[in-house]
């Protein structure tokens, strides 16, 4: 979590909300990364995750992420819980909870539906101070423009 916290203070001055994903191997091995790149690219798909699950793919050479785990600093939309489904990440670890698009536990629990076809193991909460300190931080800036 510590290195996906680094990604997301990386945004700092930037556009985009600072959120940093990783995601890892079985060996423990990182072998993608990601921050938000929505603004900067003009992007609706340019989240942390996406961003981190498709340099993944890549490196792997296949779209299939078995036993991968997926690290982000922000609880997952719908759209990235999806995409960490469709890639078949075996795990999802997040640091803060999101309240308001959270589909991990908060506000919907996608990615333990018993419908759907991959069922991910979630851990939330993981530094979850700091990762919502950066994105407090973001919000009061944007605020006092």
């Amino acid at each position: 979590m510590g290195q996906a916290l680094e990604l997301a203070a990386a945004t700092a001055g930037a556009q985009d909300v600072p959120v940093g994903a990783l995601v890892v191997a079985p060996d423990g091995g990182v072998v993608g990364r990601g921050h938000n790149v929505r603004e900067e690219l003009g992007d609706p798909t340019g989240h942390a995750e996406v961003v981190a699950l498709r340099e993944a793919a890549g490196v792997g050479g296949s779209w299939r992420l078995d036993g991968c785990t997926l690290v982000v600093t922000l609880e997952p939309c719908v759209m990235c819980a999806g995409a960490a489904m469709a890639a078949r990440v075996e795990r999802v670890v997040f640091g803060a909870w999101d309240p308001k698009a959270g589909a991990c536990g908060s506000v919907w629990d996608l990615t333990r539906d018993p419908l759907a076809t991959h069922v991910v193991d979630v851990v939330g909460g993981v530094l979850a101070e700091e990762s919502a300190a950066l994105l407090v931080d973001f919000f009061e800036g944007r605020r006092l423009r």
